[in-house]
């Protein structure tokens, strides 16, 4: 199982993302938070410069929508060249058709949860998805601390996963460290966002390298 690692620019310097961007050569992808001050209690960013952002790297981008709307908004990002875009399942009320219309766009579909929302009413949907995104914060935040309640959420899905037979991405996000990252890894996890942990280091793209090497070491631990 290959371990990739998404930097986050939720902890970047949002005056210099192309140069942030820069600093992680190494990065699977990038992983840029979408919040609209509705669906989350936060405001970051929007559409505009995820654009630019896409000019200004060639790493794909992983748009996670913390947002109201979101089937009305998704599509957008996947058409602009966004490489995946992720909608939550608490604000989606057309998932199937939305997931549907991200990838008639060329686009990944991923599909969050938040951690007190259970994965198991979602099996059904598990066709429609790229990639499953636990978070392992509550939504809205940079900079939290890891919720360990969610691992045997991890471990679930990851069965529901397997079981299913399909090539779908686990993705972990919120609070994921040098800490942390080795049990999440263990539980089934395949796919890591990593803010601070990535950016806060004095070498972005050695603490990638650092965390991608503790994730891989988890699955053999595991074995």
């Amino acid at each position: 199982m290959a371990m990739q690692i998404f930097p986050s620019i939720l902890s970047a310097d949002f005056a210099r993302l192309a140069d942030e961007a820069a600093r992680v050569p190494n990065a699977d992808w990038l992983h840029v938070d979408v919040m609209d001050y509705h669906f989350v209690p936060n405001l970051t960013l929007g559409l505009p410069v995820v654009e630019s952002l896409l000019k200004a790297t060639g790493t794909p981008l992983d748009c996670h929508l913390m947002i109201a709307e979101p089937d009305r908004w998704a599509p957008a990002y996947a058409e602009a060249g966004v490489g995946s875009v992720t909608i939550h399942a608490e604000a989606a009320r057309a998932p199937v058709r939305t997931l549907r219309e991200i990838r008639k766009q060329g686009a990944r579909s991923g599909f969050a949860l938040s951690p007190a929302t259970p994965v198991e009413p979602y099996e059904d949907l598990l066709g429609e998805i790229d990639m499953l995104l636990l978070m392992t914060v509550e939504p809205g935040f940079g900079g939290q601390s890891f919720l360990d309640m969610v691992l045997p959420k991890i471990r679930r899905t990851r069965e529901l996963i397997d079981r299913h037979g399909g090539e779908i991405w686990l993705q972990i996000d919120g609070g994921v460290s040098e800490e942390t990252i080795e049990r999440c890894a263990e539980a089934g996890a395949d796919t890591f966002v990593a803010g601070s942990a990535v950016y806060g280091a004095a070498d972005p793209a050695a603490a990638i390298d650092k965390l991608r090497a503790l994730a891989q070491g988890g699955v053999q631990d595991d074995v």
